[in-house]
């Protein structure tokens, strides 16, 4: 999904601004489904105005600047269910973990060792951020759709089990990615060389 996609899908669930979008699209609800960065987000706004999408009203704030609301059009919803009724483009995984994995004999086992450690903990931070987020996330009760939420949850378990996979399959195969590392064959549970 692109940026203005992005923007929609946030829009969508109500009237927001441009800072809260870039919060929701980075370390919110929407961080999992597409990049979004700081600078992407006013001009992917600014052509969703100009394509009538959204529109745009400047509400006041004492003693600061007015603030930019966006809400999403009819024509915006219509666009961006239209959008997810195309098939999605595969999920792009990147990971500089795998990367270091990958050259474990070159580095060693104090580097793959540490590697190892931050990679576990920072799986576990995703997964206790998503446990939080749905602990501190109650529905907005004007928009409150039970069929979105319960989808909504879907989706969070979805993302916590692959996170959970994660974590046991680092924590049942480091000794291998150490062994590689100390420059040796990796032999798994039953004995035979896990290659």
């Amino acid at each position: 999904m692109n940026v203005k996609g992005l923007c929609l899908a946030i829009l969508f669930r109500g009237d927001t601004t441009g800072y809260d979008i870039r919060k929701a699209s980075s370390e919110g609800d929407y961080s999992y489904f597409a990049e979004a960065s700081f600078g992407s987000i006013y001009p992917a706004l600014n052509r969703l105005e100009a394509e009538e999408l959204v529109t745009c009203r400047l509400e006041p704030q004492e003693g600061k600047p007015a603030r930019k609301v966006y809400s999403i059009t009819d024509a915006g919803r219509q666009a961006f269910l239209e959008e997810l009724s195309q098939p999605p483009k595969p999920d792009v995984f990147r990971s500089g973990f795998l990367l270091v994995a990958i050259y474990a004999k070159l580095l060693g086992p104090k580097v793959i060792e540490k590697a190892l450690d931050l990679r576990l903990e920072q799986l576990n931070e995703e997964l206790n951020c998503m446990t939080e987020c749905k602990d501190k996330c109650s529905p907005d009760e004007t928009n409150y759709d039970p069929l979105i939420a319960a989808a909504g949850e879907w989706t969070r378990r979805y993302g916590a089990h692959v996170i959970t996979a994660s974590i046991a399959y680092l924590k049942e195969n480091r000794a291998q990615l150490m062994a590689i590392a100390n420059g040796e064959l990796p032999i798994d549970l039953s004995g035979k060389l896990a290659v």
